[in-house]
């Protein structure tokens, strides 16, 4: 009878099923003869009745006499061998589950050589392996990875990652035990990507844990089990790569697995509290209060649900402290911080000594403390703080990954104590700390990325003259590039650069401070259009390795190749995503960690060979002013908020050039983006061509210039010729004049000159700047003949390129897209298209012109491989979140970077984007370049021409036929059918002025022909 009821509980999950079977099997055993066989059989299900409820209801007194129950049988002089395994194993488990309870080590002791001893015998009774061996090595892995996290042993959660495994690689498709075990085997790579924060072990977890979940029928009683371990893994990845795709996935996981789970199970306050955790993370990334609120509604209920003595405890009353404490730094309500303290205090004081979490209790307990004497000055509170803070600090062994966060803890509470006092030794170990963190080989490149950045800003803010400033900054952009790393797709590594985008402006600005150009040049090549420049590094042509180790060359371009795509193209996984497409797109991402892994090694193989050893490194000063070009300087333009300056690099120059530009300022330069906005939206700028029927203008631009007010339009007295002269004479004209540079009267015998902006200056037409009313009227195309280049190496690379086109690729294609479904007419297009492939086939050019209907994006793409030079006459959108999903609009489809990206075009020369916005960036990812200007010049084109901003229809015809007119005319004698772009910058140059002589200087005229811009060789 007493398993009848047990049936129907295992079913129904009914626990007054279980306390049935519990009465009746205690009267069973209680009148059986304690030496008959039969009785002990009875005695451990009675045992293994216990535990079970125990896991409803946390009632100890359950585990108590489980563990007297299953003592007594193994004690017993008639017990059998064979019976023996059972009893054991039963007898660990109780042990186990007593200390997941209350958290006594003694418990797990006992629970530990009992598994062992499991093991032991089913290997004796079976030795090609007993049914029970996958279950005891299951029973003991868990029990080391327990011990693991409370002690932070590593050699326990190694031993029971082996041991999981091999209980995963017993157990048969099927078998009902499959999902425990691969619960476990995820918690077991979780916990040690906890500790060493190797990616390969959460991407391990992640899909475990989601195979687990998709085995998990709904009503199974292991489905919130496998929800809350999955979602923690979710959360875990957020905090690497900030995507909120992540954290919304583990939320919706946890709240489903507190929703499935019956109200008094042990697990309830468990899952409750990780739920709050999520709602934390969310507060913290979004800034939304409700989330705040909810988790902390979550947590107080989690402790309501956790019996006084139990072991996770102390860990709810810890999370609700930093709640408590994120709630009073953004109210600045001083009780909820003492409330924090008071939780972060009861937490640490029923942590026993050598817990692993007390570490982490006492540097929140100094956290809160250091906050507490900003409202207080009280020494005593600061003297609390640094006490917590070195105490946490000294539990942690060398090499653990935590330790960079104590650290950094430590750090900030010192120097806010200087800050308070001005005592300069409070600032000296305040760096030391904040090195050490920086400096640390182990621990999050996230934390470390945080601790770097703050070690570099103390010293620029308050030891302004230290040469370890430069050090500091050295460490903090290395780290970036760690952080935004090739395991990540390019769209989360976009959303992290967004955190770090004025790092690299801010440290040449310090460079400059104390005279180190050629730390200037260094820093924002490492930093700026950081994920374009890995993208590059992988199309890197392996011509000298290949000589020497072709074996090795070509494993390396696989590789390359094979993460280039992984890096472009994979997708992420989310809520909308099925059971099945999760476990793919998990395993997809597994892969991915695993080819950055895997390209790593071979990376550092490649530099242990002679002659190899700085192989892809970033490339030092002396390096990058070894490859410029020989007709005209690159000039790069550095705004930040205490000073502003350029470096011009010139070919035969050892080093950098430093203009300093004193009269210029980052508010000037945002002022000047926000005027020009307001100027495009009055002559309403929104598409191809003026359209009177509108005055705004698409989101591109609005993320490019700012957001508008459209009452500012009549208030705003600045205008475009303001802009252009105040660029003129604070920014432009001095460079030129530094140059010696002077007016010509006539453009053939212009210099060539490349500019390299930053920041807000990114969206201004420094190659238009000049004074265009009055008698003096001058402007930079007086001077020069100007390009743009992401970056110098970019430049370099271009003009490296040394690539012969093949003779039969040379040529132009053309289409126009006037009609594009979903885009407004562009009137002009095919007239303009039509215009330049007649005149194109007069001077016997090799052209194709395919049109509307007839083109379909992927005949395009073949097109692009077959022809070295393209003009798309077209719409355009650029996509900020996802450069790579910027497009060109056709009839057919859209034409997006992705697919450009990952065609072979070899051949490519130059890009004519006769579209509107093709070079227009992203506010917060200025220094990214990402616009489709920047994506065909990754992409493989050698020169780019595109626009700023809308274009007419009229304009863009003539722009576009004067601008072939040019290059038609300085062929060389031979050239045969071939095409060639190299004369590109000068053709714009030309045809754009030609434009200006037909029109006035009135702003609606100036916005005609300035959008025209040059990028690349």
């Amino acid at each position: 009878m007493a398993r009848t009821f047990h049936r129907r509980f295992t079913t129904t999950g009914d626990v007054s099923d279980l306390s049935e079977a519990i009465f009746i099997q205690k009267r069973i055993v209680d009148g059986s003869p304690a030496e008959d066989p039969w009785a002990l059989s009875e005695a451990n299900s009675l045992g293994i009745y216990l535990c079970m409820r125990f896991k409803c209801t946390s009632d100890r007194h359950d585990l108590d006499e489980a563990i007297s129950v299953h003592t007594q049988i193994l004690e017993a002089p008639s017990i059998q061998p064979e019976t023996t395994l059972g009893h054991l194993i039963n007898l660990g488990i109780a042990y186990s589950n007593r200390f997941s309870h209350i958290g006594d080590l003694r418990d797990l002791s006992e629970a530990i050589p009992l598994h062992r001893r499991a093991l032991d015998l089913a290997a004796s009774l079976s030795p090609d392996g007993h049914r029970a061996t996958p279950f005891v090595l299951h029973n003991l892995g868990e029990a080391l990875r327990r011990r693991f996290v409370r002690t932070g042993d590593l050699s326990d959660l190694t031993e029971a990652l082996s041991l999981e495994k091999q209980g995963v690689s017993l157990t048969p498709d099927g078998d009902p035990e499959l999902l425990t075990r691969l619960i476990s085997l995820g918690s077991c790579y979780l916990s040690r990507f906890h500790r060493t924060e190797n990616l390969q072990d959460l991407a391990e977890a992640i899909l475990l844990q989601t195979q687990a979940v998709h085995l998990t029928a709904d009503g199974h009683p292991n489905l919130p089990t496998a929800l809350n371990e999955l979602g923690a893994s979710l959360e875990r990845r957020f905090e690497r790569t900030n995507d909120l795709t992540d954290l919304n996935e583990a939320i919706s996981r946890l709240t489903q697995a507190v929703q499935l789970t019956p109200k008094g199970h042990r697990d309830l306050p468990m899952w409750t509290c990780n739920l709050s955790t999520m709602f934390s993370r969310r507060f913290k990334r979004t800034g939304d209060l409700d989330d705040l609120g909810e988790a902390i509604r979550l947590n107080t209920h989690a402790i309501e649900l956790t019996p006084q003595g139990q072991a996770d405890l102390p860990s709810w009353l810890n999370n609700l402290g930093l709640l408590f404490k994120a709630r009073s730094e953004r109210t600045g309500e001083l009780n909820d911080l003492t409330e924090s303290i008071s939780l972060y205090t009861r937490a640490k004081d029923l942590t026993p000594a050598g817990h692993s979490s007390l570490p982490s209790f006492l540097t929140n307990l100094g956290g809160a403390f250091a906050r507490l004497y900003e409202h207080t000055k009280d020494p005593r509170d600061m003297e609390k703080s640094l006490s917590a803070h070195r105490g946490a600090v000294e539990l942690l062994p060398e090499g653990h990954a935590h330790l960079v966060i104590l650290h950094s803890n430590l750090a900030s509470a010192l120097f806010r104590l200087y800050y308070s006092t001005g005592v300069q030794k409070y600032l000296e170990e305040a760096v030391i700390h904040f090195r050490s963190a920086a400096t640390s080989d182990f621990g999050s490149p996230r934390h470390r990325m945080v601790a770097a950045n703050k070690w570099a800003l103390v010293l620029n803010n308050w030891s302004p003259e230290s040469t370890e400033t430069l050090y500091a900054f050295d460490v903090a952009i290395r780290t970036v590039t760690v952080v935004v790393g090739l395991e990540q797709t390019i769209h989360q590594r976009h959303l992290l650069l967004r955190e770090y985008s004025t790092l690299p402006l801010l440290a040449a600005s310090a460079a400059f401070r104390l005279d180190r150009p050629d730390k200037v040049l260094e820093w924002l090549e490492q930093a700026r259009c950081l994920v374009w420049g890995q993208q590059s590094q992988l199309r890197t042509p392996l011509d000298e390795l290949e000589s020497c180790k072709p074996t090795l060359a070509s494993r390396f371009m696989t590789l390359s190749r094979q993460l280039e795509h992984a890096g472009a193209s994979r997708q992420h996984s989310d809520t909308g995503s099925s059971s099945l497409q999760r476990i793919s797109l998990e395993d997809a991402a597994r892969s991915h960690v695993t080819l950055v892994k895997e390209w790593e090694d071979l990376l550092a193989n490649v530099r242990s060979i002679r002659g190899f050893e700085t192989f892809l490194q970033p490339a030092p000063c002396s390096s990058l002013m070894h490859h410029l070009p020989f007709d005209g300087p690159v000039v790069i333009i550095n705004v930040q908020k205490d000073r502003c300056d350029a470096i011009a690099l010139l070919a035969g120059r050892e080093v950098p050039l430093q203009i300093a530009l004193p009269t210029f300022s980052l508010e000037k330069a945002q002022q000047y983006r926000r005027t020009l906005g307001v100027q495009l939206r009055s002559y309403g700028l929104s598409a191809r061509g003026p359209d009177p029927s509108t005055s705004t203008v698409p989101d591109t631009v609005d993320r490019a210039l700012g957001r508008y007010d459209r009452s500012t339009v009549a208030t705003d007295k600045g205008s475009l010729h303001s802009v252009l002269e105040g660029l003129w004479n604070e920014v432009v004209k001095p460079i030129l004049t530094e140059l010696g540079y002077s007016k010509q009267s006539e453009s053939t015998s212009l210099p060539r000159i490349w500019w390299c902006p930053t920041g807000p200056l990114s969206f201004l037409p420094l190659h238009a700047a000049g004074v265009y009313k009055g008698s003096e009227q001058e402007s930079a195309t007086d001077y020069v003949v100007s390009s743009y280049t992401p970056t110098v190496t970019a430049l370099s690379r271009a003009l490296k390129d040394d690539r012969l086109i093949n003779e039969s690729c040379s040529g132009l294609f053309l289409t126009a897209q006037p009609r594009a479904p979903g885009a407004r007419p562009i009137e002009g297009t095919t007239n303009e298209v039509v215009s330049i492939y007649g005149e194109a086939l007069k001077n016997g050019i090799r052209s194709l012109k395919v049109d509307g209907n007839d083109l379909s994006v992927d005949r395009c793409l073949q097109l692009m491989e077959e022809f070295s030079s393209i003009h798309l006459a077209c719409h355009a959108s650029q996509n900020a979140a996802d450069s790579l999903q910027s497009r060109f609009l056709f009839h057919t489809g859209v034409l997006n970077l992705n697919a450009i990206m990952q065609r072979n075009l070899k051949n490519a020369d130059l890009a004519f984007l006769s579209a509107c916005e093709t070079s227009t960036g992203e506010e917060t990812l200025a220094d990214e370049a990402v616009h489709l200007a920047a994506g065909m010049l990754a992409a493989g084109y050698r020169r780019v021409v595109a626009t700023m901003w809308s274009i007419g229809d009229q304009h863009a015809r003539q722009v576009a036929d004067d601008f072939y007119e040019y290059l038609w005319r300085r062929r060389d004698e031979g050239s045969g059918s071939s095409f060639d772009g190299t004369m590109s910058a000068r053709a714009i140059h030309h045809a754009t002025q030609r434009l200006r002589k037909r029109l006035d200087n009135s702003e609606r005229s100036l916005l005609a022909w300035i959008p025209y811009v040059h990028f690349g060789n």
